[in-house]
C-alpha cells in the first residue's frame, strides 16, 4: 500500500507499517524522516514529480511511504479485542462507497473510541491510499473487519450481548433517547440508499438525528461523527 501525506505517513511509522519512506530532498532533516531513520526504515530522497507519480496525487506534502497492506481482521478477533472495553462499541457501515467518506469515518472512529469497524467485503470503499490520506493515519489504528453478510454478523454480535442501533432519517426515535451504556453496534448507511431493509429489520433501535434546517440529510461521515460523539458523551 502507498500512504502519502505528512500526518498519514507519521502515523504509519508509529504503527510499524512502513517499509520504505520517500521524501522530498529538502525535507531530509524533517521529524518524519528522523522518525523513520530512528526505526531503521529505509529513507529515499526524491523530487516533487517523482513523489507525485508514486502517490498518483500532488497532495503528498513531501512524503510517500511504501507500507504493508492494511489487512482486515476477522469478526471473532474484533469481538475478542472489543470485549476488553467496559462498553464495547463497533461501527457497521452499509454501502459506504466513497473512500473520502470512509477515511473521515475512520478518523472519527479513532478519536471517539470505536473498537472496530465492520464493512461488507464487496461493494464498499476499499482500504486504499485515498482512505489512508483522508483518515490522517487512523487507518493504521482502527481495526476493520470485512464480512460477507452484514445480517449474519449482526446475529453473531447479538449472541455476544450487543445491542444494534441503526441510523435512519425516517426513524421516530431521536439518537439521544437510547441508553448506550452497554455493548453497541452502531450502523450507518450510505447517503443515497441508506441502510438496507433487512439490516434495519434486524436492528434493536432505529434512531435519527433531528434537523431543523432546509437540507434534510447529512454526509455519512458527519452523521457517524455526531452519533459517535453522543455515545461517547452519554457513557461518561
Amino acid at each position: 500500500m502507498i500512504i502519502y501525506g505528512r500526518n498519514a505517513v507519521r502515523e504509519a511509522l508509529k504503527a510499524g507499517k512502513v517499509v520504505t519512506l520517500h521524501a522530498l530532498g529538502r525535507l531530509g532533516k524533517d521529524e518524519v524522516v528522523s522518525l523513520a531513520r530512528a526505526n531503521q526504515i529505509q529513507v529515499k530522497l526524491a523530487d516533487e514529480s517523482s513523489l507525485t507519480k508514486m502517490a498518483k496525487n500532488p497532495s503528498h506534502q513531501g512524503f510517500v511511504a511504501i507500507c504493508q497492506d492494511i489487512e482486515p481482521v476477522s469478526l471473532d478477533a474484533l469481538i475478542q479485542k472489543a470485549s476488553q472495553s467496559k462498553y464495547p462499541l463497533l461501527l457497521m457501515l452499509d454501502g459506504i462507497e466513497d473512500p473520502h467518506n470512509l477515511g473521515a469515518i475512520l478518523r472519527s472512529a479513532d478519536a471517539l473510541g470505536v473498537d472496530g469497524i465492520i464493512i461488507k467485503n464487496r461493494g464498499e470503499a476499499p482500504l486504499n491510499s485515498t482512505v489512508a490520506k483522508v483518515s490522517t493515519g487512523a487507518i493504521c489504528w482502527v481495526d476493520v473487519c470485512a464480512v460477507t453478510n452484514l445480517n449474519q454478523a449482526i446475529e453473531k454480535l447479538k449472541l455476544k450481548g450487543y445491542w444494534v442501533v441503526a441510523s435512519d432519517g425516517e426513524a421516530r426515535q431521536s439518537y439521544d433517547e437510547v441508553d448506550y451504556r452497554c455493548p453497541i453496534v452502531l450502523i450507518v448507511g450510505s447517503e443515497g440508499f441508506g441502510i438496507s431493509r433487512l439490516v434495519l429489520k434486524n436492528s434493536d433501535f432505529i434512531v435519527k438525528i433531528p434537523m431543523v434546517g432546509h437540507v434534510n440529510s447529512l454526509n455519512a461521515s458527519v452523521s457517524s461523527a455526531i452519533l459517535l460523539a453522543q455515545i461517547a458523551l452519554s457513557r461518561k
